[in-house]
């Protein structure tokens, strides 16, 4: 690991509250992740509550908040942080059904497949993954070996797709196509729930297909 890529480092914090979508509401913690040094971080999405998000960005300059989809308990406290650090609001544009019916006005820019963001000299790569949402992201940091993978994959499988906007074959296809093809020891930093990584993930691959999880 390059001296670099050690002064970066991952800060987490977990808030609480709702998801609501298609006439149910459940209450939910939601992992909040930020990746940065003592200067500057990006905080990965912005869940719930903005207090204890600043507190893990104590005073650092926020880059951008990087939004994994757009479902309303990963960008409710978008508005309180983005007021805050001023920090630049992404989500990928499939995602703006979701977003609309949270906020009046745009987050500040799109996401993309492949677009890069750039912390503590370290490139924090975007990862379209549909299926989820039909804008879900992950974001992808090479040199620390770790992907957030929102609410595309979990520690023992994929992600909801019973809802509205989202998809199983597709969700599938996102997985095995771009997640499963990072090296194994990939930690896998999930939106809700604990860590896992892609090794530990990648056999069960045909059982999550068969049982269409």
């Amino acid at each position: 690991m390059s001296a670099t890529a050690a002064a970066v480092r991952v800060d987490k914090a977990v808030t609480s509250g709702t998801f609501s979508l298609d006439g149910g509401t459940w209450d939910v913690d939601n992992n909040v992740w930020l990746i940065g040094n003592n200067d500057e971080c990006i905080v990965i999405d912005a869940a719930h509550d903005a207090a204890p998000i600043l507190a893990a960005v104590a005073g650092r300059k926020v880059i951008a908040v990087l939004l994994t989809h757009g479902h309303d308990d990963h960008i409710g406290a978008v508005g309180g942080v983005v007021d805050v650090t001023g920090a630049p609001s992404y989500l990928h544009p499939a995602d703006r059904v979701l977003w609309d019916r949270v906020y009046p006005v745009s987050p500040d820019g799109d996401l993309a497949d492949g677009d890069v963001f750039t912390v503590g000299g370290l490139d924090v790569h975007v990862m379209h993954t549909p299926g989820h949402a039909f804008g879900a992201c992950c974001f992808h940091v090479p040199d620390l070996g770790v992907v957030f993978t929102g609410d595309t994959l979990f520690a023992g499988g994929p992600g909801a797709t019973g809802r509205s906007y989202s998809d199983f074959p597709t969700i599938i296809d996102s997985i095995s196509g771009k997640l499963l093809k990072l090296p194994p020891q990939t930690v896998v930093h999930p939106g809700h729930g604990d860590d896992t990584t892609i090794g530990a993930e990648a056999p069960h691959l045909q059982e999550w297909i068969d049982r269409g999880y």
